[in-house]
């Protein structure tokens, strides 16, 4: 088990759609964690050059993520939503695909990395299988119960279990509307839930900041913390300019549909306060939105681009990312040592 040869129990997410590069997912890795590549958006060839890229940089153990296909939605699902874009704003083709789903498991089957992660849904157990037997450990991100027990039955090996308080899109099986009526479990609320209902190593993500978030995770029974938000401001990151400088302001984040049709938490802006109604349409809201935040960016404009951050965006830092790991390491050994040793008394 990959997590077993960690020096330290620190995962990185995968953060697709800029952030996520080689040289972040190298840095985690070669300083004692587990680097993630994201894969989402991308084709299979340019997620593979990237997997190169990665290889070239590290010999250490990483992951590579990959989004699990969902269906298209109708058109009336999401063109009155458009059409009232389209009166601001300039918009792409609102278009599904699949992310090359076919194409990225055949080269993973032929040339595997030592971990692939599924988020927005769990691969068959057949495709899981040929992971296996390709040498590849597989993890899938789960929001609930029901998803965990589903993604065990298919064979993952490990689950990660994302909470509420997780920045960028809810990695949910299926994204509904009618589950906006219920809040989202905390990342301790699942962690312990899950830690009663399936027997796999969970490695718990959403909110984790800092080491003594770590260490609360681990003491609830998660055999590793996946971060993302605390890697953003790193120089490594492929984080635009106008988001890594909005991370530290105080701002709250809030779920929203408005920029891609699936709910994610980002920086509350004005675009989110805009549209609280946008429909569930993913990815075909995503690719129409994509011409108005790439100007929003360009121009430095924070109302107008989804800036995604986990609830404690605040703590994360602008060191280099092997320096994150080693101060969350320290960090995460002081915080449970004193909890161990002043916080516990002898009953």
């Amino acid at each position: 088990m990959i997590l077993d040869e960690l020096r330290t129990p620190i995962v990185l997410a995968p953060m697709a759609g800029g952030p996520s590069t080689p040289e972040l997912a190298a840095a985690v890795s070669d300083a004692g964690g587990l680097g993630f590549l994201a894969t989402g958006y991308l084709g299979a060839d340019d997620s593979f050059d990237r997997v190169a890229r990665v290889r070239e940089l590290t010999d250490r153990p990483f992951g590579v993520n990959l989004f699990a296909p969902g269906t298209p939605t109708p058109p009336e699902q999401f063109a009155p939503y458009l059409d009232r874009l389209g009166g601001r704003y300039d918009l792409g083709e609102p278009r599904f695909d699949d992310d090359d789903w076919a194409a990225k498991l055949a080269r993973l089957a032929t040339d595997p990395v030592p971990v692939v992660s599924f988020t927005f849904g769990c691969p068959d157990a057949a495709e899981i299988a040929r992971l296996r037997t390709a040498g590849s450990e597989v993890w899938v991100t789960v929001t609930s119960v029901p998803e965990a027990r589903a993604a065990v039955e298919a064979g993952a090996d490990v689950l990660i279990a994302q909470g509420a308080e997780a920045g960028g899109h809810r990695a949910t099986f299926v994204d509904r509307a009618e589950d906006d009526a219920t809040d989202p479990l905390s990342v301790l609320a699942l962690l312990q839930l899950l830690t009663a209902a399936v027997d796999v190593p969970i490695v718990a993500t959403g909110g984790i900041v800092t080491g003594a978030g770590i260490a609360g995770v681990l003491a609830a029974g998660a055999a590793a913390a996946q971060l993302g938000t605390a890697f953003l401001r790193c120089p490594e990151a492929g984080t635009a300019s106008v988001h890594r400088d909005a991370l530290p302001i105080a701002t709250p984040t809030m779920l929203t549909r408005a920029f891609s049709g699936r709910r994610a938490r980002g920086l509350r802006n004005q675009f989110m306060l805009d549209h609280p109604d946008a429909p569930v349409a993913y990815p075909e809201i995503h690719y129409a939105t994509g011409p108005l935040r790439k100007i929003a960016r360009a121009e430095g404009n924070a109302d107008a681009v989804n800036l995604w951050a986990g609830q404690t965006h605040v703590l994360a830092t602008d060191a280099p990312a092997a320096e994150v790991v080693r101060t969350l390491t320290a960090d995460t050994k002081s915080a449970l040592k004193q909890a161990l040793s002043s916080r516990i008394q002898d009953c």
